[in-house]
């Protein structure tokens, strides 16, 4: 029976716990990232990485050299962008997880497990590569209990165990050697007029067939991961309720329209239509997809009915001895869910998303109002939007309208691009002016206002 966290351990989550009940108020800082053990993490990761090529056939070993060095290439930029947190308190709690499952699966006993949360906003969870498991705080979240969580870290561990990624790779590779895609090749470098674009369409070809398979590996990893939950104390309709939540998880939370009137009037500078006018462009228009086929395949999660249909099939007649929703702390599994909900804005803003961190900003805003890191990040940004956009740089560092983007966020990206620069200038001001002096005690707030005040005098 996995033993519920005590002494030592309980006192780090408790004391955790207590910081980020303190953040709810108007104290949050980003958790510091160990820089140091990233860089650990990342050697070891490699020298794993350098021994497994080694291992390689020798048929086709050059492409697949180049396949695996892609995906270290993205696995190394997750830890060269910091995107891996490196909390003590979270990692041992994800950590607890892991182990409540592997009690349950004495075959994974002496398997080496390395799952870690990604400071990532997408909601999402991955097996990256090298025995690397991704949860994004995005997708921990929103989640509504720890059996949830696991069926997630299951999922991805089938993913693990049955070789997907490296099965992929080792078909990707045979595929373009087959004789059928070099004979196309040939033909198609004989021919006089749009090699490109033949060539692309031939990759789009063996694109959209990996997509397919990609899918059935994603039935396959559901079908695992609830024989290895079946195995522990956690509930099983969390596997249910998951694939229910991804299936809608894409849905807009935050209404444009009404919050950025809301949030930016102010009676010295009030609101003006025109700068949530929609562009009548191409990219402006923001088409919106009718097919309804066409329109889950664009789902971060696709098939979810499909897959939620398969499982209950499977799991008919299942029956748990003790089935729960909570088996570690549940504490701790609120705590990380309202920190994560910072941490991600936070992110999004390091990695340059202006426009990704304000969206998520407001987004939480709306349920906090005065909330001190919140209106601070919110100067903060428009402060960054008003020096690239006066560098001439914004679209380093913004999003631009597009119709494959939720249409939401489309229209906090045609808020930014219609304002002129004395626009977001007095806009930033008169909004940090709300909540002067009230806020002056939290440092960044004093910064964001001192800098806002300076472009006013502009």
């Amino acid at each position: 029976m996995f033993k519920p966290l005590s002494g030592p351990s309980l006192i780090l989550i408790c004391l955790f716990a207590c910081l980020s009940l303190r953040a709810q108020v108007k104290d949050f800082y980003p958790a510091p990232q160990d820089d140091a053990y990233l860089s650990k993490l990342a050697a070891k990761y490699q020298e794993q990485y350098k021994a497994n090529l080694n291992k390689l056939p020798s048929q086709n070993r050059q492409d697949l050299v180049e396949a695996y060095q892609h995906r270290w290439d993205n696995i190394k930029e997750k830890f060269d962008k910091k995107e891996i947190y490196t909390s003590r308190a979270a990692q041992e709690y994800l950590d607890h997880l892991v182990a409540a499952i592997r009690q349950g699966n004495p075959a994974l006993a002496k398997m080496e497990l390395n799952c870690y949360f990604s400071r990532s906003d997408v909601p999402n969870a991955a097996y990256i590569g090298e025995g690397i498991i991704l949860f994004n705080m995005g997708l921990f979240s929103r989640l509504h209990n720890e059996s949830e969580a696991v069926f997630v870290l299951c999922h991805e561990l089938a993913h693990y165990l049955l070789r997907h990624s490296e099965n992929g790779i080792q078909q990707y590779v045979a595929t373009i050697n087959s004789e059928a895609v070099q004979a196309q090749l040939r033909n198609i470098k004989r021919s006089e007029y749009q090699k490109h674009g033949q060539v692309e369409g031939l990759i789009k070809g063996l694109t959209f067939g990996s997509r397919r398979h990609s899918r059935d590996h994603e039935a396959q990893a559901d079908s695992m991961a609830v024989q290895l939950m079946r195995n522990t104390k956690f509930d099983l309709s969390g596997a249910l309720s998951t694939l229910a939540l991804l299936d809608r998880i894409d849905t807009d939370t935050l209404n444009t329209a009404v919050c950025l009137p809301q949030v930016f009037n102010a009676a010295e500078y009030p609101f003006r239509k025109k700068w949530i006018a929609r562009s009548t462009g191409l990219l402006g228009s923001h088409a919106l997809v009718t097919d309804t086929t066409m329109a889950d395949s664009l789902k971060t999660h696709p098939d979810c009915n499909k897959r939620i249909g398969l499982l209950t099939t499977m799991m008919k007649g299942w029956k748990q001895p003790v089935a729960v929703k909570f088996a570690v702390d549940s504490a701790a599994f609120i705590s990380l869910q309202h920190v994560f909900r910072y941490e991600t804005i936070e992110y999004a803003y390091l990695n340059d998303n202006y426009t990704r961190s304000l969206f998520l900003t407001l987004e939480l805003l709306q349920k906090n109002p005065d909330d001190a890191y919140l209106v601070s990040q919110t100067g903060r940004l428009l402060n960054g939007i008003y020096s690239a956009q006066k560098g001439h740089t914004l679209s380093k560092v913004t999003d631009l309208p597009s119709p494959g983007l939720p249409g939401n966020y489309n229209l906090l990206l045609q808020f930014v691009q219609n304002l002129y620069l004395e626009d977001i200038a007095a806009i930033d001001y008169y909004y940090l002016k709300k909540h002067h002096p009230q806020l002056d005690g939290y440092a960044p707030f004093k910064t964001a206002l001192e800098q806002s005040e300076k472009q006013m005098k502009n």
